[in-house]
C-alpha cells in the first residue's frame, strides 16, 4: 500500500468512524467489525492515525477513538511518546462515552480495560503516579455496573494511589461495598493495596479487615500477595491491638521498648527488604501509646513525670505530648492540670443519648440489615446453582454418615 493509498484509507476510516457512531447497536456493530478487519493497518500505521484523532470527538466517536489509542499503545513506547500518550488517553477516559463502548460487542470492554492498563504501565514508566490517578477512578466508575462490582482496574487504581500517596484519594473506593469478584488475584490486591492505603491513613482497623480478607480467602496454594499481606497484617495487629505475635511481639509484649528497640535494631536489614520498616518503627512508637492506656486502668491520677519513668519516656514534656496526643485521637480521656504536672485519668464521657450518636447507629443498623438482605439472596442464588448442587451431590457421596454420630434433638439443662 502505498502513501496515497495510506493516506485515503486513514481518512476513509475516520470518516467511517463519524458516520457509523451512532447509539444503535448495529451501527456499531458495523463499526467494531470494521475497526477489528483493520486492526494490522491501525499498527502499521498507527502514526497516521494517532494525527487524525484530532478530527474525532472522544465523546461522540468513542469506539473509534479507543482503537486508535489501542493500536498507538500496542508497540514499545519511549518516554517522549509516553508523555504525549499518556494526555491523550487521560482526555479520551474522562470525555469518552461509556455506553457506546458497553453497546457494543464484549472485546471493547477488553479493549478498554487494556489501554487503561497500559495508561497505568505509562505513568509508571514516567515515575508520575499521580498522574494516572483521577483517570483511572473515572475509567473504574465507568466500567462498573454497579459500586458493587470489583473490576480488573480496582487494583491498578489503589497502586497508583499507593505510590502516589493519595491516601484519601483511594479510600472512595475502598468504602463500597463488594459482592461482584471476577478474578481472585484482583480480589487479593485489592484488599492489599487497599489495606496499604489505610495504614497510609492511619485507619488500622479497616487495614486489619483488608489483610485479613487476603490471608483467609480461599486459595490453591500460598501466594506471594498473602505473604506479605500476613507480615502487614501481624505488625498492624501490633498497633491496633497490641496482641502477641511471633518474635517481634515477645518482646512487645513485655512492654518493655528498650528491648524492643534493640530486636528491631537487630532484625533492620529484614524488616527493610520486606519495606515494612515503616511500618515496624510506628509499632515501637505504639508501645508507648499501649504502655499509657495499661496506666489509665490502675490509675486514677499520675504526675507526668511518673508517666515519663514508667513509659521509658526521656521528660515530663515529651510524656505530655504523648497523653495531648492520645486524648485528641480519643485513645484515652483525661485532663492535665499544668500547676502541678498532674494527670487525671476519666471513664468515657460519651453517653449514647446524643442525636448525633443516635443516627450513627440508626446508619450501622441499616447498613447490616442491607448486607444481611444481600447475603441471603447471595446464598439463596448459590443453593439453586447446577454446578453448585452437583458438586455438593458429589461431595456427599464420599461421606459415610453411619459413621457419624447422630445429633441430639433435645438438651437438658
Amino acid at each position: 500500500m502505498n502513501l496515497n493509498m495510506n493516506m485515503n484509507y486513514v481518512e476513509s476510516l475516520v470518516l467511517q468512524t463519524k458516520r457509523l457512531s451512532g447509539t444503535t447497536p448495529d451501527d456499531l456493530n458495523c463499526l467494531h467489525s470494521l475497526l477489528k478487519q483493520s486492526e494490522e493497518t491501525l499498527r502499521t500505521e498507527s502514526a497516521r492515525f494517532a494525527s487524525s484523532l484530532a478530527d474525532l470527538d472522544p465523546f461522540k466517536h468513542s469506539l473509534g477513538y479507543l482503537y486508535i489509542l489501542e493500536a498507538c499503545t500496542a508497540g514499545t513506547i519511549s518516554k517522549e511518546l509516553a508523555n504525549e500518550l499518556v494526555l491523550s488517553i487521560a482526555r479520551f477516559i474522562s470525555e469518552c462515552d461509556a455506553e457506546q463502548i458497553r453497546l457494543a460487542p464484549e472485546k471493547c470492554i477488553d479493549l478498554f480495560i487494556s489501554l487503561c492498563k497500559r495508561f497505568k504501565d505509562q505513568v509508571m514508566q514516567l515515575e508520575a503516579p499521580i498522574r494516572g490517578v483521577a483517570p483511572l477512578l473515572t475509567a473504574i466508575r465507568k466500567l462498573q455496573s454497579s459500586s458493587e462490582q470489583l473490576t480488573t482496574l480496582h487494583p491498578d487504581f489503589l497502586l497508583l494511589c499507593v505510590l502516589a500517596k493519595c491516601y484519601k484519594t483511594g479510600l472512595c473506593v475502598l468504602e463500597d461495598d463488594i459482592f461482584e469478584v471476577d478474578q481472585p488475584k484482583d480480589f487479593f490486591l485489592y484488599c492489599y493495596y487497599g489495606g496499604m492505603i489505610c495504614i497510609g491513613q492511619k485507619r488500622y482497623r479497616k487495614a486489619l479487615e483488608l489483610l485479613h480478607n487476603v490471608v483467609t480467602a480461599p486459595m490453591s496454594s500460598i501466594n506471594a500477595i498473602a505473604v506479605e499481606a500476613y507480615k502487614k497484617y501481624i505488625l498492624v495487629s501490633l498497633i491496633h491491638l497490641g496482641q502477641p505475635y511471633i518474635d517481634l511481639v515477645t518482646c512487645y509484649g513485655n512492654g518493655k521498648i528498650s528491648e524492643l528497640e534493640a530486636y528491631v535494631e537487630e532484625n533492620r536489614d529484614k524488616f527493610e527488604n520486606d519495606h515494612n520498616l515503616g511500618l515496624v518503627k510506628q509499632v515501637v512508637s505504639s508501645m508507648y501509646k499501649r504502655n499509657i492506656q495499661r496506666l489509665t486502668q490502675t490509675y486514677l491520677t499520675l504526675s507526668l513525670q511518673d508517666i515519663a519513668n514508667t513509659v521509658q519516656l526521656n521528660s515530663p514534656k515529651e510524656a505530655e505530648m504523648h497523653v495531648l496526643q492520645m486524648i485528641q485521637d480519643g485513645e484515652i480521656y483525661a485532663t492535665i492540670n499544668q500547676k502541678d504536672g498532674m494527670v487525671r485519668f476519666l471513664e468515657d464521657p460519651e453517653q449514647y443519648k446524643t442525636c448525633e450518636m443516635i443516627e450513627r447507629i440508626d446508619s450501622s443498623i441499616q447498613r447490616i440489615m442491607t448486607l444481611s438482605k444481600k447475603l441471603t439472596a447471595i446464598d439463596e442464588h448459590i443453593s439453586c446453582d447446577p454446578q453448585y448442587l452437583a458438586k455438593a451431590g458429589r461431595e456427599r457421596q464420599r461421606l459415610d454418615f453411619d459413621d457419624l454420630d447422630s445429633v441430639p434433638q433435645k438438651f437438658n439443662i
